[in-house]
């Protein structure tokens, strides 16, 4: 790994990759030239719990892109959830299962994506005197996601914002290079899914999704990671086509933790 180092004064253009859409297409859109400067290297937040397809893209993307991917991780979230072990430190587990009064605490993304890019910035040398440009793939039609850094040594950039691009704009410009679209970045037990990323699972994600979902309801609460407070194996997962009904709305999910 190179040697990074912010006190000489110069700004580093870094990313966080959630090999999602807009994280992926703004990494793509840096190799081509079309944001600058080029960023030093991009970061991925690991969960241990992404799709197979998630992981796959990110081995693609490390072929493709001219600045190195570093991983880093909190540890495996499943082997937590399993273990009923938090680090938030709270009673409750971090993933906002959902229940008859409504979702949980979210502390997921907080402990398991950002803290542990958050220490990855400081071991290359992030201080408050030289933050760093930390890109963040947020497109325009959600910009009411925009927040700034929780730490002083880090400066939030959005990239695509500036551009004013959509996530359709995304996957437009990943289309018109002869890109493959990325699959939906989220840990495959994640309760924001909605029934076409369940469907998009493959069987071994799947099982896993549905083996969580029901050792949750072992614990003292009624919780479910379906919306519709079912087992997720009781699920009808089909399309208003699939299902013989008129689909009125595409079902593609905006996403919450797949930038």
């Amino acid at each position: 790994m190179p040697v990074f180092n912010c006190a000489k004064g110069l700004t580093m253009n870094i990313i966080s990759l959630g090999a999602g859409v807009q994280s992926s297409t703004m990494a793509l859109m840096a190799a081509h030239g079309e944001i600058t400067p080029m960023p030093e290297c991009a970061i991925f937040a690991d969960t241990q719990a992404e799709p197979h397809a998630t992981y796959d893209y990110l081995k693609w993307l490390e072929t493709i892109l001219p600045f190195p991917i570093y991983k880093v991780t909190a540890g495996s979230l499943l082997d937590n959830i399993y273990a009923n072990k938090t680090l938030s430190g709270h009673e409750y587990q971090d993933v906002p299962w959902r229940t008859q009064g409504g979702m949980g605490k979210r502390q997921c993304t907080t402990q398991y994506k950002i803290l542990p890019l958050y220490r990855k910035l400081r071991e290359m040398g992030a201080n408050h005197k030289d933050p760093i440009d930390f890109w963040i793939g947020i497109s325009a039609d959600e910009a009411d996601r925009m927040k700034p850094a929780r730490v002083k040594y880090v400066k939030n950039r959005w990239p695509l914002l500036e551009k004013n691009l959509t996530r359709l704009h995304c996957l437009e410009w990943l289309t018109k290079n002869n890109y493959a679209h990325p699959p939906k970045s989220s840990c495959v037990f994640c309760p924001y899914k909605g029934n076409a990323e369940w469907r998009a699972l493959d069987a071994e994600d799947f099982a896993v999704a549905v083996k969580v979902d029901n050792f949750i309801r072992t614990l003292s609460v009624e919780q479910f990671v379906h919306r519709d407070l079912k087992p997720l194996q009781d699920v009808d997962l089909r399309s208003a086509e699939q299902a013989g009904q008129m689909a009125m709305f595409g079902e593609e999910c905006e996403g919450m933790c797949g930038l």
